[in-house]
Order: structure tokens, then C-alpha cells, then sequence
């Protein structure tokens, strides 16, 4: 399977939890450039529209969402990340619009990426200064809930970036409950390292989950 089929089979399975919508893409890190999905619905996004875009690029080629600088921006400020995902997991929208932080209260939450920062202020992102500034915030993270517009999520490859963003939304609603609930608490720092440990292995655990899902779901 080609970069280009993953990233569009990857989209299909962020549409069908309905983390994106008319909005949402997803890039892969491919040597000195990056792959990335087309300024279209993901879920009816398609292999050959998919761009290649040089990580150095002072402009972006024709057919590539203007996004794309977010997508730069983190690549070149994060040797270690190989994949972007952006969506817009509702929850995680709404805690920050209440400043409600998503702190490492759960195991899930720490492969989620907490404590996840948030930046700001809340413009589209739509130039390489932009995001450069919105990528500051994430600094050595995970995942970066962008104020007002969704969020980011990485790794080190494609299925770990979207089972995040997958995991961020679920968290993000557990958070939220808890708020209501009570005063949530962070694990502590034993805890949340037992969890980092074995980050890579849970989230391509999710990530098998999820495709098995799709899978399934699209058998007749």
C-alpha cells in the first residue's frame, strides 16, 4: 500500500468516529518532504489527490490546503515526528474554550498526550508564521489543542498519530465529566511514566482496533 492510500485509508477511519467533517487532514513525514492529504472531506478523499510538499518549501504547490504550513511547522521543529494528524474532537474544542485543562488524569490520557497544551490566540492557520507560532505551544508534546479550532495530534507514524486523536476525544470527554463530577487529579509521576513506557505498543494495539472496526463494518 503507497503513503498516499494510507493517508486517505487513515481519513476514512477519522470520518467514520466523526473527528472530522468537512475539515481535517493528515500528513506523513517522507525524507525531506511530507505527503498530505487534499483540501477535501476526508472521507471522500482519494489516493492520486493526495500532495507532496518539500519540508523547506517557501510556498505551497498548487492543491495543497493552505493548512499544510501547520502540518510544515511541526515537522520542522520535531525531527521525531513522523506524522500529523489534524481534527476537530469536539470535547477537546470545548474544554478550552472553558479553560478547563487536559491534564494526565488517566492512563488514556497520558498516550493521549497529556498534559496537552493549548495555544493561541484563535486564528486560522494559514501561513508559515502562524504556525510557527501555534507550534510553539506544543514544544516536546504529544498533542496540541489549537484554541477554538480543533486540535493536533503526533508520532512517530501514521496509525500511532490517529489512534491520539482518536484517544484525545474519548479523554477529552472523560475530563469533562470528571470536572462536573468532582476536582480531577493528575496521576502521579510513577504513574504516568509506567504509562509512557509502553505508549508505542497501546497505541498501535488501538490503531489495529480501529482499523478492525472499519474493517468490519464494511463487509457485507
Amino acid at each position: 500500500m503507497s503513503t498516499a492510500e494510507e493517508l486517505v485509508g487513515a481519513g476514512r477511519i477519522l470520518a467514520r468516529h466523526e473527528l472530522v467533517t468537512a475539515f481535517g487532514h493528515l500528513s506523513v513525514r517522507d525524507g525531506d518532504t511530507m505527503v498530505i492529504t487534499p483540501p477535501v472531506p476526508l472521507h471522500g478523499a482519494e489516493a492520486p489527490d493526495c500532495r507532496v510538499v518539500r519540508l523547506n518549501a517557501a510556498a505551497l504547490p498548487p492543491g495543497v490546503p493552505a493548512e499544510a504550513w501547520l502540518h510544515l511547522a511541526v515537522y520542522r521543529a520535531r525531527p521525531d515526528v513522523g506524522a500529523v494528524c489534524r481534527a476537530q474532537p469536539d470535547d477537546a474544542t470545548a474544554l478550552a474554550a472553558a479553560g478547563v485543562r487536559i491534564g494526565p488524569v488517566t492512563g488514556h490520557a497520558v498516550l493521549a498526550g497529556a498534559p496537552v497544551p493549548v495555544s493561541g490566540p484563535a486564528v486560522l492557520v494559514r501561513d508559515a508564521a502562524t504556525a510557527d507560532r501555534a507550534v510553539a505551544a506544543l514544544e516536546g508534546g504529544d498533542s496540541l489543542v489549537l484554541r477554538g479550532n480543533g486540535a493536533v495530534t503526533t508520532a512517530d507514524s501514521l496509525g500511532r498519530a490517529v489512534a491520539r486523536m482518536w484517544l484525545l476525544a474519548r479523554v477529552s470527554r472523560t475530563v469533562a465529566l470528571a470536572a462536573v463530577a468532582g476536582d480531577p487529579h493528575d496521576l502521579s509521576d510513577e504513574e504516568i511514566a509506567s504509562w509512557r513506557a509502553v505508549s508505542g505498543e497501546l497505541l498501535d494495539r488501538i490503531w489495529i482496533y480501529l482499523n478492525l472496526t472499519a474493517t468490519r463494518e464494511n463487509a457485507p
